[in-house]
């Protein structure tokens, strides 16, 4: 199991995401209203409110998404949060990352997402 943590930066497309998880079956997340540290510096630190290079790739809030997958769904997870929120390599654009877990409790079971027919 790994916990799948995403900060995105569109807060709009947090639902697609979400109900792409479904497709995929991953059947629970959490996510919380985030703020990140260029914006929070700029905005709430006098001293840095000069220092544009922070603002300029930061958004006001973002989306914060943890998930607790199965390792064998971690790969097309990433791909999906990419398709939808775009490449995550331009800088602003977002942070998917994952750690592993060796104990959780309480995690209701994922759905089975549906083989091809004949597939085993």
């Amino acid at each position: 199991m790994q916990l799948l943590i995403a900060v995105i930066n569109h807060e709009e497309k947090v639902d697609d995401v979400l109900a792409g998880f479904i497709e995929l079956g991953i059947t629970g997340a959490t996510i919380f209203r985030s703020e990140g540290m260029g914006h929070v510096l700029s905005h709430d630190v006098p001293i840095f409110a000069g220092v544009r290079s922070l603002t300029a790739r930061s958004r006001p809030t973002n989306q914060t998404l943890f998930s607790v997958i199965d390792d064998a769904k971690v790969e097309a997870a990433i791909a999906l949060i990419q398709e939808v929120c775009g490449s995550l390599e331009t800088p602003g654009a977002g942070i998917v990352f994952t750690l592993p877990l060796s104990r959780v409790v309480g995690l209701a079971p994922e759905l089975e997402t549906e083989q091809e027919p004949g597939a085993s």
